[in-house]
């Protein structure tokens, strides 16, 4: 079966690679064109190109997908299949194309949190529980009919990374087993209809910028501390915050907390700290621990080294000012 693949971050390469390592016959690979990235602007490649170049793939990079040239380019490679895995949403012109259909790996259980993220909101809204869905490409977004689904649990401590990276392998080991059924002709694709349950809400998962990932201390310790760990590593949950030695508030990034339920009468928001080895923050029902931060320009760091740093530079002003 000649196959078609669709991806652009490190979350499609596994899949990719899965299929080249185990001889399936992958005869074009389409990713995002390059972009310039980083202070000096150097073109950098996505990880899907970076790989397929590395194994000898044939590499189309449409700027768009309606484009004359592309789906020409697209229709001679005479696949059988085409297979997304974190791409974009694609044209019925490109999805229908193969005789097989397009199937993509979506980052959740569906019908369940359809949309850009879906690994960073079902942290964020506290579920136990996650997976991965095959499921053939449609007209509306993440709708199609699901073929295979794979579940993991999501443990207290894990983040979006720990769950992207653990999902990024189930993932590909599920791609592999749909193109199998596929092959063998073994396919029962279910409309996604019948995975909702009476009463149930349905969550989406939109895409996140910057303005979404700012904390919000109004809430509960447990609901900051699953969205400061479904933001991390990547995007990265901030907060403008009021820590000691500074004579302003800074706006840090927060990439890991601890929650510590308790009555208090302090303002929301509020920094309580030694200045050397601890600082937590106010919020509705107790206060978050921070633990790993970043301020702007400096590196990620463990709070303490973060608060001994800013109180010897705080030290060092006053010094100065009192020398002169």
């Amino acid at each position: 079966m000649r196959i078609v693949f669709m991806g652009t971050p490190d979350f499609a390469v596994e899949s990719l690679r899965m299929l080249v390592e185990n001889n399936y016959e992958v005869v074009g690979v389409v990713t995002m064109p390059d972009k310039p990235a980083g202070r000096g602007h150097n073109v950098q490649f996505s990880a899907v190109k970076q790989y397929a170049l590395e194994k000898g793939l044939r590499v189309l990079q449409p700027e768009k997908l309606k484009d004359e040239a592309f789906l020409s380019e697209l229709k001679s490679l005479r696949a059988d299949l085409q297979i997304v895995v974190a791409f974009r949403m694609l044209p019925e012109v490109v999805w229908n194309m193969p005789p097989h259909g397009t199937f993509n790996l979506h980052g959740s259980l569906l019908p369940q949190y359809r949309g850009a993220a879906p690994i960073n909101w079902a942290i964020i809204n506290g579920e136990n529980e996650t997976g991965v869905t095959t499921f053939f490409l449609t007209h509306e977004i993440d709708t199609g009919k699901v073929i295979r689904q794979e579940k993991t649990p999501i443990s207290e401590s894990d983040n979006a990374g720990t769950v992207h990276d653990r999902l990024m392998e189930i993932g590909a080991k599920l791609v592999r087993e749909t193109v199998d059924l596929l092959i063998d002709g073994k396919i029962e694709a279910i409309d996604q209809a019948q995975f909702i349950r009476p009463n149930e809400t349905l969550k989406a998962a939109p895409k996140i910028f910057k303005e979404t990932c700012e904390i919000n201390f109004n809430k509960s310790a447990e609901e900051v501390y699953d969205f400061v760990r479904g933001m991390s590593p990547y995007p990265t949950a901030w907060a403008t915050v009021q820590l000691p030695g500074q004579q302003l508030p800074a706006v840090i990034k927060i990439y890991e907390v601890e929650k510590e339920p308790a009555e208090h009468d302090m303002p929301i928001g509020a920094v309580v700290s030694d200045g050397k080895k601890f600082a937590k923050i106010a919020v509705a029902d107790g206060f978050i621990s921070l633990k790993t931060v970043q301020l702007a320009g400096k590196k990620r760091m463990e709070i303490g080294e973060l608060l001994r740093g800013m109180n010897n530079v705080f030290k060092h002003k006053d010094t100065k000012t009192q020398n002169k």
